[in-house]
């Protein structure tokens, strides 16, 4: 059923995005009477089949079989449809070659604007609806307890951030996207035992952290063992409120700075026997000895003391907080092609195809958490299409650009070489990606 679950959010969204990016190049070029000869979600490929279709006036919708993405035929432009036929007739006035350059340019980057306006738009109603939920470093009351490569970086269990580079933390996901967008060390100053500590982060480890994929559960909020409430007779004596920090075993061991679940598994070990707890009470210390049931506890409900914080906006609020969401995510997903366009990182191991995008989406529906992965996948869309490459939206605009600004049209020879060129790296690009699935899904 999560599958299922999955499969449907994957394809959900991948219909809207397609269906709005490609929604923008229809409508720009109808705006300017360019005739469309089909619209289409997904590609039918003819001499293929199509799911349905019909005709209204000049155009055919339809949806195609093959779920890699959607296309429309503009009259008079070479595009992925390759059909050189209708180019070899003389030119129509409702033709987008019959059409100036600045027209041709903003029917090109009319379906990339859609992506991101579809974006803003997304994340301006989820502030609305939902507001925007964090964790503030501020309530780390504890610090944070780091896995081994935390631990190898210089951090120490209990650490809280400060800063990075200089800017204070409030959300301490800004100091996970610091660590992995980045193309210099980076200086993390954190508070530990009342004293603040710098720590300087090499990029080469930084680096290695992310090829190792090591960032994951970097480091989460340290749980202390507080007492709710008591349920055994056997631990009358505790309170709710008590924060148990230490640990003595029967052999003379002393364990501190346990987490909850490292506790209970020293309880579990010690099952039936009688330990010396160090608890503060009221801040002060306050040892107990106390059983611990043959089923390896110790009879006591435990208090989690985190709470999440919530920005509520207003209507008009909720606006310049998604524009402000939207610019954040389109200069981290930005940064991220850069460090994978450098050799050097070895970053390109991680581009993933339909496998990457489908597993993102959770085993069960949450119209928040898909709405907001829709707005990150959509201006991912935006911004991969928006590049140079022939092909793509990016490469037939800079070739109208050039035209724009040099006044000489590049002749339909070179377009259609180019087009060939750019179809052959987007198809050896998907090749990698989905191959990239394949290794890390099944093989590897």
């Amino acid at each position: 059923m999560e599958l299922t679950i999955k499969i449907i959010q994957f394809f959900l969204c991948f219909t809207i995005l397609v269906g709005i990016h490609e929604l923008g190049h229809f409508f720009m070029a109808r705006l300017f009477r360019i005739r469309v000869d089909k619209f289409y979600i997904f590609f039918d490929f003819d001499p293929w089949f199509s799911l349905f279709k019909f005709r209204r006036g000049h155009t055919e919708y339809g949806l195609g079989w093959l779920p890699l993405g959607g296309y429309v035929k503009i009259a008079g432009m070479i595009d992925e449809s390759m059909d050189k036929e209708q180019l070899r007739q003389p030119v129509q006035p409702w033709e987008f070659r019959a059409k100036p350059a600045w027209q041709r340019f903003l029917v090109m980057i009319a379906g990339v604007v859609m992506n991101i306006v579809l974006a803003i738009a997304i994340y301006c109603g989820i502030c609305y609806a939902w507001g925007d939920t964090y964790f503030s470093n501020a309530d780390a009351r504890w610090g944070y307890a780091f896995n081994e490569t935390g631990l190898r970086l210089g951090f120490e269990n209990g650490d809280r951030f400060v800063s990075v580079d200089g800017q204070s933390v409030d959300d301490p996901m800004e100091v996970l996207n610091a660590l992995l967008i980045t193309e210099n060390d980076r200086t993390v100053v954190v508070e530990r035992g009342g004293e603040q500590v710098a720590l300087t982060l090499p990029l080469n480890e930084l680096i290695a952290m992310r090829q190792e994929r090591s960032y994951e559960n970097l480091f989460a909020l340290w749980q202390p063992f507080i007492i709710d409430s008591v349920v055994a007779p056997g631990a009358a004596a505790l309170r709710r409120g008590d924060e148990i920090v230490a640990i003595r075993t029967p052999d003379g061991q002393n364990y501190g700075q346990l987490q909850f679940r490292d506790s209970r598994a020293l309880l579990k070990l010690h099952a039936g026997d009688t330990l010396r707890f160090t608890l503060l009470r009221d801040g002060a210390p306050v040892e107990l000895d106390l059983p611990v049931s043959d089923e390896g506890t110790l009879g006591v409900l435990t208090l989690n003391p985190y709470t999440p914080r919530t920005r509520h906006y207003t209507f008009w609020q909720s606006i310049p907080a998604g524009f402000r969401k939207a610019g954040r995510t389109i200069a981290s997903y930005w940064q991220q092609l850069k460090l994978i366009a450098q050799p050097k990182t070895e970053l390109y191991k991680e581009v993933g195809g339909f496998l990457s995008i489908g597993s993102i989406f959770p085993g069960s529906w949450n119209w928040q958490d898909f709405w907001a992965k829709t707005a990150f996948l959509s201006i991912i869309l935006a911004v991969m299409n928006i590049l140079p490459i022939p092909g793509l939206d990016g490469g037939h605009a800079i070739f109208t650009f050039w035209e724009m600004i040099t006044g000489r049209k590049v002749s339909d020879k070179v377009l259609e070489v180019a087009q060939y060129i750019g179809l052959l790296l987007i198809l050896a690009l998907l090749l990698y990606a989905n191959g990239n699935d394949i290794y890390r899904f099944f093989i590897k």
